[in-house]
């Protein structure tokens, strides 16, 4: 029996180690399952408002007196917002602040049209334009929560492939820390799309 006995502790240890590095494993799989999650709804709420913007864009165009340059600037906006795309899973700093550039650019030309629509009273009265635009008030929203979301996720997922022990094995199991959204000037409120509908002026 004592002849078998290092090897027992051998086959002990590895057994102990391995479950060890199973029980890393799975704990970060989870985390890094929510990460991707919560990105898919940043992407989803990305993607809404690059959906209504086409409507919007018609529906200005159908009021010929409306800047077409505004409009125009929009529609290339969009175009460079949609085509940059990140894959969370291998996202770089560098790749993360490409994406936030490109989708602020589009927040800007936004915020430029819808001060541009308070000079045209006829377009603001369209009840389709006002459901498009009280769309996009609820999109608007709706991105700055998923984009806190997404970064909460972070912080339970980048702390856990730091620490030590996990830091050991994190890496050999190819978990890496992601990046973060990282707020502009002036990101923390969405653009303003009250136009105060209804209401009497005086």
């Amino acid at each position: 029996m004592k002849k078998w006995l290092p090897l027992i502790i051998i086959i002990g240890l590895i057994l102990v180690i391995g479950g060890w590095i199973a029980s890393v494993n799975n704990r970060l799989v989870h985390l890094d399952e929510n990460v991707m999650a919560q990105w898919g709804n940043v992407e989803s709420s990305y993607q809404r408002r690059a959906d209504l913007i086409p409507n919007i864009v018609n529906t200005a165009k159908g009021y010929a007196e409306f800047e077409q340059e505004t409009l125009i600037a929009v529609t290339e906006a969009r175009s460079k917002a949609t085509a940059m795309t990140v894959d969370p899973s291998k996202a770089t700093p560098e790749q993360m602040a490409q994406f936030q550039e490109a989708q602020a650019g589009l927040s800007s030309a936004l915020s430029r049209m819808l001060l541009t629509f308070e000079r045209y009273p006829d377009l603001k009265a369209n009840e389709n334009f006002k459901e498009l635009i009280n769309e996009l008030e609820r999109t608007e929203n709706r991105i700055n929560v998923e984009r806190n979301r997404y970064n909460e996720t972070l912080r339970l997922y980048n702390p856990e492939i730091r620490k030590v022990p996990t830091n050991m094995v994190a890496g050999l199991l190819g978990f890496e820390t992601k990046p973060y959204f990282e707020s502009e000037a002036g990101s923390e409120t969405a653009p303003k799309v009250d136009f105060d509908f209804g209401k009497d002026k005086k």
